[in-house]
């Protein structure tokens, strides 16, 4: 699995995919830490990373649409099947790689705060829960991604893909809000909220730190990584 974790980091790495997200964290980090903490005046790093949950939508699709789908374009596949190790081992090795990738540019966001302390009182236990939620998000998604990207061997469809489902997400609490108004309401709206990633996510901004929602993140990234690897069990043997 190791093999895999390097080739897929090289692949991320050598390439421009790798370089642009973490550029697109760090820019919109800076841009919004500018904002709020600077400009604004505000100790709560964590409102800088509540802003950014949008980055996904965009970031997650350029991470994950080239993961499988180019060894099934480029019939590589078939190599990695061949392979001495398991389907689970192959999946999991992709996955920790863009996990990897992911931990680099919030590592370095992870600093923010610290250096904001020395010129005011942040909070640094709210700045960080946020920190790993935002990152456990970004895993959820990311595990979305990567099933998707199982389904089909062209990357652009894969990336609208996960984009939309991506969007969908997002919205899904307003989605809420509008079915509540309708004859459909009841159960359904309260489910849709309960579903959404990114409407758990802001609970850590607003200083609710629930260790439910972040079991909740990692529960689908299991269950996505689970359906990923089944996905790639059924194309090994057709």
């Amino acid at each position: 699995m190791t093999a895999i974790i390097k080739r897929e980091l090289r692949a991320l790495l050598t390439g421009v995919t790798g370089y642009i997200f973490c550029c697109f964290v760090l820019v919109f980090a800076g841009i919004y830490m500018n904002i709020i903490n600077l400009k604004q005046g505000s100790a709560n790093f964590e409102y800088v990373l509540g802003n950014m949950g949008f980055i996904f939508l965009i970031g997650i699709p350029l991470l994950t649409m080239r993961s499988l789908t180019e060894d099934r374009k480029q019939k590589t596949d078939t190599l990695l099947y061949s392979l001495p190790i398991s389907m689970t081992q192959i999946v999991l090795g992709k996955y920790i790689a863009m996990l990897i990738l992911m931990l680099m540019p919030i590592i370095i966001v992870g600093i923010y705060p610290l250096i904001l302390s020395f010129f005011g009182n942040i909070y640094l236990p709210a700045s960080y829960g946020t920190l790993l939620a935002f990152f456990l998000l970004g895993a959820s998604l990311t595990a979305i991604g990567l099933f998707i990207s199982s389904l089909t061997e062209n990357q652009a469809v894969a990336g609208i893909l996960c984009l939309l489902v991506g969007i969908v997400n997002y919205f899904l609490p307003t989605i809420a809000a509008y079915v509540s108004r309708t004859a459909f309401g009841g159960a359904l709206p309260e489910f849709l909220e309960k579903i959404s990633l990114f409407d758990r996510f802001y609970s850590f901004p607003n200083g609710v730190f629930d260790i439910s929602n972040l079991v909740f993140y990692a529960v689908v990234a299991l269950v996505f990584i689970y359906f990923t690897i089944q996905s790639m069990e059924k194309r090994r043997w057709s």
